[in-house]
């Protein structure tokens, strides 16, 4: 039982968000205590669209979605890793949810209220700063892919999203991969069409030697190419 208890203590602190590395261990201690905790399995929804809560959400272990309704479908739109946080717009601004959050692993989740949130980013200006960032950051990403969504077909879309989903291969600037590969569906779900326009374009695109399967992973073989590819795409508007 006290095993159990001193692993609790050791997890269930926001040490680890990067948010708050700024903050000393004595301020992260007065936070922890501040949140509720609670474990939640994978496909359980943390947070519906439009929900009225205002509480911020930080993820201490495990992911999240970011999902919304459109036109009948499911959009994904961002994921949210360990370390990482939600729900911060309905702190700031009181106003409805604007999007889903549904659990994708077993996660842990630190919920922090509203007030407590807005008076530690009044308090330290280095948590202030690291917030501004990252929704200046958040902004620039929906302003992309409302570009993309407003200029791209669906087959420009996907390329872009298997870019933004790689990383580069240790060697090869040429070259990058994806590892674990993202399942059909999910890039659908990112990209707003349907997994068999995903596959059919994936297969596509292993013909023209631009995309590898590998095992537990999916290989870009040429990303210059697939960003000339959408650039010339979107020239062509």
């Amino acid at each position: 039982m006290g095993r159990q208890l001193l692993m609790n203590r050791r997890t269930e602190t926001l040490a680890r968000t990067g948010l708050f590395e700024s903050l000393d261990a004595r301020a992260i201690g007065e936070l922890d205590t501040q949140c509720s905790w609670r474990r939640v399995t994978s496909g359980q929804w943390l947070i519906d669209y439009q929900d009225a809560s205002n509480d911020v959400f930080f993820v201490v272990s495990g992911s999240v979605r970011v999902m919304i309704q459109s036109a009948g479908r499911e959009v994904l739109l961002r994921q949210i890793n360990a370390g990482e946080f939600f729900g911060e717009l309905a702190a700031i601004d009181g106003q409805p949810r604007s999007s889903g959050i549904v659990a994708t692993t077993d996660v842990t989740i630190a919920r922090m209220p509203a007030s407590i949130f807005r008076a530690a980013v009044h308090a330290h200006p280095a948590v202030c700063d690291r917030l501004l960032g990252v929704l200046a950051g958040q902004i620039r990403i929906l302003a992309n892919r409302v570009n993309e969504f407003s200029t791209l077909d669906v087959r420009y879309r996907i390329y872009a999203e298997l870019m933004r989903l790689s990383r580069a291969e240790p060697g090869r600037a040429d070259r990058a991969i994806i590892s674990p590969p993202p399942v059909h569906a999910e890039i659908a779900a990112r990209v707003s069409t349907r997994r068999e326009t995903v596959a059919r374009e994936l297969k596509a695109l292993e013909r023209a030697g631009l995309v590898e399967r590998r095992r537990g992973a999916l290989a870009l073989n040429d990303v210059r190419r697939l960003a000339q590819l959408i650039e010339e795409a979107i020239e062509h508007c």
